[in-house]
């Protein structure tokens, strides 16, 4: 999932001044600094330090001073690194919905910014959820087998209510298939009752740059997988692009 979400930053179609934020809020922690980036950052820099500015009335000017640059030049694309240890999610109860109202505000204040959520596997359920409710998309990430399909239909009924109920309408779901299984892009949506919005290939070289910081080497800018997650994007932003004109008719589109 994370590996997905890193893909969307660095392929994120950017228009001069325009700039992409990752947000790591998986309440289990976050996984970019271990990650992609090896450890290799200094400072405690992430969403762990945004609860005690909550508390203290500053979590928009806190908000900035978290974020780490992850751009070869330049500040366009940058990341909330998420928290060291899931006991830290306990601190961060009250802070969820302030700072989905954060994201909003980012983009519709700002539209020079463009905010990529990064739930995990958990936190599209529970406290996190004001983060689900206010996306202009919910993408789930799925791999195409047995095993994979039959986790995911229970996280997509759960999904599609809440997003009914709460949030800005189940037609904001859809799917992220991991090309690497039994079944067919269609059978997946068929079986799950959900559109395929973004399919990747198995990549484990692309891939291992970024979820373990692997040498990335001349051909990774070049890779299948973000060639993949650049169309992906496309299609991400034909969603929200729909679902923004018939939900906020002249709104700009774009995602959080």
């Amino acid at each position: 999932m994370t590996t997905t979400a890193l893909a969307l930053l660095l392929t994120w179609p950017l228009e001069p001044g325009r700039r992409a934020i990752l947000a790591e809020c998986d309440p289990d922690g976050g996984a970019v600094l271990a990650g992609a980036l090896a450890g290799r950052t200094p400072g405690p820099y992430g969403l762990r330090n945004l609860a005690v500015a909550d508390r203290q009335g500053q979590l928009g000017e806190a908000f900035w001073r978290q974020l780490i640059d992850l751009s070869d030049e330049g500040t366009d694309r940058l990341l909330l690194p998420g928290l060291t240890d899931p006991a830290q999610a306990s601190s961060l109860v009250y802070t969820w919905e302030k700072l989905a109202r954060l994201f909003v505000g980012i983009e519709r204040t700002d539209p020079s910014h463009d905010v990529i959520v990064d739930l995990g596997r958990s936190g599209a359920f529970g406290a996190s959820t004001p983060l689900v409710h206010q996306a202009d998309a919910v993408l789930m990430v799925v791999r195409p087998t047995l095993r994979g399909i039959h986790a995911a239909q229970p996280r997509v009924r759960a999904l599609r209510t809440d997003l009914e109920e709460a949030g800005t309408g189940a037609d904001a779901l859809g799917l992220v298939v991991v090309d690497n299984g039994m079944y067919s892009v269609s059978e997946v949506a068929e079986q799950l009752g959900v559109p395929v919005i973004m399919r990747l290939p198995n990549s484990p070289q692309a891939a291992a740059v970024l979820s373990d910081g692997r040498e990335t080497g001349r051909g990774f800018k070049r890779s299948d997988l973000l060639r993949a997650s650049r169309s992906g994007v496309d299609q991400i932003l034909q969603l929200v692009r729909g679902r923004r004109a018939r939900l906020m008719p002249g709104e700009h589109a774009y995602v959080r």
